[in-house]
């Protein structure tokens, strides 16, 4: 059984199965770009880690050594990239030159030719760590995508009414007392309260339409007797049929508004 030859490519529909013998390839089809390095102070920090070299204490001799080879690599592949990287070239040759003048025995005020690149070198690691830190930050679209989802347009929110019945009006209440002890005082001159007067202050409150939270309508300031009469007089509105008390879930708060 013979093996079918698998053609190269399609040309026009046609299989080419043999590569032409006056094909061209130029030179630059195939381009290779390393973006380890994004400018000279990025190749110099790239050398100075590999050599574990402290940056402080520059050794400038090993380091031009080190940096010319890249930049003979460079030139001869693309010399319009070498540029940028010549420049650095001439900076380390002329702080290495001005190293190896005799020192004079007077003290020079002069500063230290490294002082600059060391200064300009730390800033740029400053800055590439904190490139480097927010890449890694979730970023939208990338590690985080949206999920977005229609609803029908038949669908309708389910709305659960339950029925509010005295039980849960005698236990809700007992969270306002709970409240109230804590304003609790001493009355020098007794203070009366109306259960009428109360169910006036209460519809005042109910806009209608609106519904009111039942404990916003205690005042916990006034201690146990205020909670007591107020609650007297919201079971007097509601037996009377001028409010009514509903909760939106299970469980939830209760909600009085007015008829």
């Amino acid at each position: 059984m013979q093996q079918q030859v698998l053609p190269l490519a399609l040309v026009h529909g046609e299989a080419v199965v043999e590569k032409p013998q006056d094909l061209f390839i130029p030179p630059d089809a195939l381009e290779i770009i390393l973006e380890a390095f994004e400018g000279p102070l990025d190749l110099l920090l790239y050398l100075i880690r590999k050599q574990k070299f402290d940056i402080v204490e520059l050794p400038i001799a090993e380091i031009t050594h080190q940096y010319m080879e890249y930049v003979d690599v460079m030139k001869s592949l693309k010399l319009e990239l070498a540029a940028e990287y010549l420049v650095m070239a001439a900076i380390l040759a002329e702080i290495k030159s001005r190293l190896l003048l005799p020192k004079t025995t007077v003290e020079d005020e002069e500063e230290d030719p490294r002082a600059e690149l060391i200064r300009r070198l730390q800033e740029y690691e400053v800055i590439k760590q904190a490139a480097e830190d927010m890449d890694e930050l979730p970023r939208l679209e990338r590690d985080v995508h949206l999920a977005n989802v229609d609803l029908p347009q038949s669908y309708q929110p389910r709305v659960v009414e339950t029925q509010v019945d005295l039980q849960d009006l005698v236990l809700a209440m007992q969270g306002v007392l709970k409240r109230a002890e804590a304003f609790e005082h001493h009355h020098i001159q007794r203070e009366n309260l109306s259960t009428r007067e109360r169910m006036s202050q209460i519809l005042a409150k109910l806009k209608p339409g609106q519904f009111v939270e039942f404990s916003d309508l205690f005042q916990v300031q006034e201690g146990r007797a205020g909670v007591v009469v107020t609650f007297l007089a919201i079971l007097e509105l509601i037996k009377e049929s001028l409010v009514e008390c509903v909760q939106s879930q299970v469980f939830g708060h209760i909600q009085v508004k007015s008829v």
